[in-house]
């Protein structure tokens, strides 16, 4: 299928062919017959992405931080390879479309294939042939209106939640400052809700047309003023003000809190800087709020993505129901598109056109793309390479790489780029455009969005798995079956049941399991086990991680879909104790140390270990960001050594290893993992201390729970 792409790092853009994406739980396969752009807000998007490094920094300066803490704490290489992955990630572009369903994924209840739909969401209803869209972004569209009209539902909803904060009422006199296409939208919304509109914008061809929307007056910023307000309101001013311009200061809302009337409400839709006289607004007393694009569920994934709705009764108008209202509004030709300086242009042309959109020769109100909706390939594999070359074993290891996030990306992928024993046969991804650009960028000869064709190609040896963490132990365990072997991400699985089937399989079939735990193949980590491997009396661990908070909204606190820190990234640290060790803990003993995990996970735990070794880990959201990120202490048998973000290791009474940049083993994980696939050899790691340290780390959420400690089954 067909897609416009974008690159974030020069704003280069490409009508691509992409495999076609398939729907999982909860999704939708829509084949668009439609979509819409905003010109206003996508040539934010593409100007933004043609900026240089240095104009993004200026304009991100959180990203700024985050990429210098990065650079003290991992050291150049590590740095570099995170902001190139994330730069070379290709932008999708679109928001508003309206097609047919294909397909729909697994608990799908609402809909069936043939629905004429229309689907919200950016990255989601992407301008593009085909669309995997989640439940909640998608509308049936009514029997009365047209799919090129429905493609608009976005952006109505849009208007109509910033006018749902002004909460217009019959009869009331409201402005709308910024007359694009939202703006537009905006006065014809307010004309069905029975109010007498202003539109006011610097182009007179744009006020011209609100007044064929159906607005009372048209002005420019300089005409709106007293001489409205005495003529209009008899100098009271406006009831309410919806700003719907984009702007580099913050004229629109000065000029909303000009045109408003004592207790007079302003609601901004518009990107706007919010640097506000205080007099303007203190004096009569005004009403700012700021909307939230297209309702309540905006931002949260677990409404967007995971199908969790909002009970009517308590959030009556969210997302979806405000696409819903839109179209029945259109259905009964309260709004009508048709009113609009509309451009319809065949989709084969989208490039031409945000060429010219970026460039200011296209200056429609808003364009609409038409797809020829028989003709997009629905095929889920793109051939990259002309041939696909089968090693033996002799020669090398035939690799197939599921899921390609920010971390495979910026660290696994360049590893095995750099091996010479590798043939990169498939890399599968959820999205087509993530599955091709990867793919190109690190050698594959296809690329894809269907696993399970991997996991039967007999060109692949090797399955690395770094999906989502609640695909784990579906895949690892499909991969083992299919005789391949495996190189799993952690954790293995989110529940203790789900390591036990996998653990299972890995011993019936006698299958290569290996797990992502590269600490225990760092130098440092080395050096320090090496330092103790004469002890005669137990250690003692104390390994700190100052992990930062959470990240907002992000499906790894989701504990259907990332398990939590504690799962996904703790054990970690569990595994490099018992690899200083020797021995898998026995016991254990966790607190937590905040009240809700989602936006702080500190805990503190104790690990046993048979020969009397104990280990604390200290896993804190909210220390210094000044400390180093992990650092561990080891002490036993008269010594001493101490590990400062595996880029120095002091040995008291001995020699210190330091390493220019971050040294967490994983090029010696993958090395040495590929040494043991060509070799027919056993995984570097033991399944026995894989299964271990998965059942220990569940025993710390039990331990916090119960506030007991937790004996931690060999079986």
């Amino acid at each position: 299928m067909k897609q416009i792409l974008q690159s974030a790092r020069t704003g280069k853009l490409e009508l691509a062919e992409v495999p076609a994406p398939s729907p999982g739980r909860g999704q939708l396969l829509v084949r668009t017959h439609y979509s819409v752009v905003s010109p206003g807000t996508e040539k934010m998007a593409l100007d933004f992405a043609r900026t240089s490094l240095v104009g993004k920094a200026r304009k991100r300066p959180d990203l700024v931080k985050q990429v210098a803490r990065k650079l003290r704490q991992e050291g150049p290489l590590a740095t570099y390879r995170t902001v190139v992955g994330r730069l070379d990630a290709p932008q999708p572009l679109g928001y508003s479309c309206a097609g047919v369903v294909e397909e729909v994924g697994p608990g799908v209840t609402g809909f069936a294939p043939g629905d004429r739909v229309a689907c919200a969401g950016a990255g989601f209803a992407n301008h593009a042939e085909l669309n995997v869209v989640p439940e909640n972004l998608v509308c049936r569209v009514p029997d009365a209106v047209s799919l090129d009209r429905a493609a608009y539902a976005t952006v109505g909803a849009i208007a109509m939640q910033g006018l749902r904060l002004a909460a217009p009422s019959l009869g009331e006199v409201a402005v709308v400052v910024g007359l694009g296409l939202i703006g537009q939208m905006a006065v014809q919304l307010l004309r069905a809700n029975g109010c007498r509109v202003l539109g006011v914008d610097p182009d007179e061809g744009r006020v011209k047309q609100s007044l064929d929307q159906g607005a009372a007056w048209g002005l420019t910023p300089e005409t709106a003023g007293d001489a409205w307000k005495r003529n209009a309101t008899a100098g009271h001013g406006a009831d309410l003000v919806l700003v719907t311009a984009s702007s580099n200061d913050a004229g629109p809302i000065a000029l909303a809190a000009e045109l408003c009337r004592q207790k007079g409400r302003i609601s901004v839709v518009g990107a706007v800087p919010m640097n506000l006289d205080r007099r303007a607004f203190y004096e009569k007393e005004l009403e700012l709020k700021v909307s939230m694009s297209y309702g309540p569920g905006r931002y949260d994934r677990r409404y967007e993505e995971s199908g969790l709705d909002y009970p009517l009764p308590y959030v009556r108008w969210t997302e979806n129901r405000n696409l819903q209202a839109f179209l029945d509004l259109a259905a009964a030709g309260a709004v009508c598109t048709d009113k609009m300086e509309t451009q319809s242009v065949d989709f084969a042309e989208a490039e031409r056109v945000y060429q010219e959109l970026a460039s200011g020769e296209r200056r429609a109100l808003s364009i609409v793309f038409r797809y020829g909706a028989d003709e997009a390939s629905s095929a889920r594999t793109l051939p990259l390479r002309a041939e696909k070359a089968r090693r033996t074993a002799k020669d090398g290891v035939g690799v197939a790489f599921l899921g390609a996030g920010n971390y495979a990306k910026s660290v696994l992928l360049p590893i095995l780029e750099k091996a010479k024993s590798v043939e990169p046969v498939a890399l599968v991804t959820a999205t087509g455009a993530s599955a091709r650009r990867t793919g190109e960028r690190f050698g594959f000869a296809e690329c894809g969005t269907d696993p399970g064709r991997v996991l039967e190609d007999p060109a692949v040896d090797l399955v690395f798995v770094a999906t989502r963490h609640d695909s784990h132990a579906a895949l690892a365990t499909d991969a083992l079956r299919a005789g391949k072997a495996v190189w799993l991400e952690k954790p293995v699985g989110l529940t203790p049941q789900e390591v036990d089937a996998v653990i299972e399989v890995a011993a019936e079939t006698g299958g290569f399991f290996t797990l992502g735990y590269n600490r225990r193949f760092s130098a440092h980590a080395r050096r320090v086990r090496e330092t103790f491997e004469a002890r005669d009396s137990p250690l003692s661990i104390h390994y700190a991680v100052a992990a930062g908070p959470p990240p907002a909204g992000s499906w790894i606190t989701d504990p259907d879909v990332g398990g939590g820190r504690i799962v996904g990234e703790v054990c970690h640290f569990v595994d490099l104790c018992t690899f200083l060790v020797g021995e898998a803990p026995v016991r254990v003993f966790a607190s937590g140390l905040g009240r809700d995990p989602e936006h702080d996970d500190s805990m503190l735990a104790n690990l046993f270990f048979p020969d009397g070794s104990a280990a604390t880990i200290e896993y804190l959201a909210h220390a210094s960001g000044e400390l180093p990120k992990e650092r561990f202490e080891v002490s036993g048998a008269g010594r001493t050594a101490r590990c400062e973000n595996f880029r120095t290791t002091r040995v008291f009474g001995g020699r210190t290893l330091k390493t220019w940049n971050q040294d967490k083993g994983q090029a010696t994980a993958v090395q040495e993992t590929l040494a043991s696939v060509m070799a027919g050899a056993p995984s570097p790691i033991p399944l026995l201390e894989i299964a271990a340290v998965s059942r220990a780390t569940f025993a710390m959420l039990e331990s916090m729970r119960t506030g007991s400690a937790i004996e931690v089954t060999a079986g």
